[in-house]
């Protein structure tokens, strides 16, 4: 069954579609908070765990682990339930309405948004903990991983936008309403945080590898020239003994 709603294009099929019951205001409160409340416990946690951690490291580690709690369990959750999300009253569900007025294809089991959305949730997000958990005893797989996950969030987000983008311009199919809530803070400033912070630590990580192999070079460099200079100096002082003695 077809409902009546309120998303675009209206033209298109939700069943069984349920208005939230709960307000605007009461799920973003609740879900800001829930966020605020991740935060906060890292913060407390890494502090009294690791209080000589750099700033800028206890940064990255509250990072991680919101998005890494997003992406598993919010983004999870839209992976595994995404055929009853129309009718779905649970808070989860109700936030994934909320913001499918900037996106429908949330409530469409659109193929790409599912498979997006999957990756994201079950790959970038068990990862995003592992970095959090490298970052605290400086494991040297942490900025490999640290680019495959700023990687992989990135370009989701670029395919994400483009997808949609191309339907608009190409299609005429527009997914968001035209509302200023929607489209500028729902669907590009929510989205778009995962191409700043990414963005700067993929940026810290790829520094962080080239400093780090420029200064192998020069040891290598160093050592290589070390053992040159021992073997010249070895076989002159050699020979100028040999001919000492022989001068003898």
């Amino acid at each position: 069954m077809v409902t009546d709603h309120h998303y675009y294009p209206l033209e298109v099929e939700i069943a069984n579609y349920l208005a939230n019951e709960w307000s605007v205001p009461v799920l973003l409160g609740i879900f800001a908070a829930v966020c605020a409340s991740i935060v906060i416990g890292t913060v407390v946690v890494i502090d009294k765990t690791h209080p000589n951690l750099p700033k800028g490291e206890k940064a990255a580690i509250w990072w991680f682990v919101i998005s890494g709690a997003i992406h598993l369990f919010f983004e999870g959750y839209f992976s595994l339930n995404h055929t009853r999300m129309g009718p779905a009253q649970d808070l989860f569900g109700q936030l994934w309405k909320e913001y499918a007025f900037s996106d429908s294809r949330y409530l469409t089991s659109d193929p790409f948004v599912l498979c997006m959305e999957t990756v994201t949730a079950f790959t970038w997000g068990p990862i995003c903990f592992v970095v959090a958990f490298f970052i605290t005893n400086s494991h040297p797989l942490r900025h490999p991983l640290q680019i495959i996950v700023c990687v992989g969030q990135i370009y989701g987000l670029i395919l994400y936008y483009a997808t949609s983008m191309f339907d608009h311009y190409y299609a005429q199919i527009t997914y968001s309403r035209p509302e200023f809530l929607y489209f500028w803070g729902y669907y590009f400033f929510m989205n778009f945080i995962w191409m700043v912070f990414p963005g700067i630590l993929l940026v810290s990580s790829v520094r962080t590898i080239a400093r780090t192999f420029s200064a192998l070079d020069k040891l290598t460099a160093a050592k290589s020239n070390g053992k040159a200079n021992g073997h010249t100096n070895g076989h002159a002082n050699g020979h100028a003994n040999g001919h000492a003695k022989k001068t003898i």
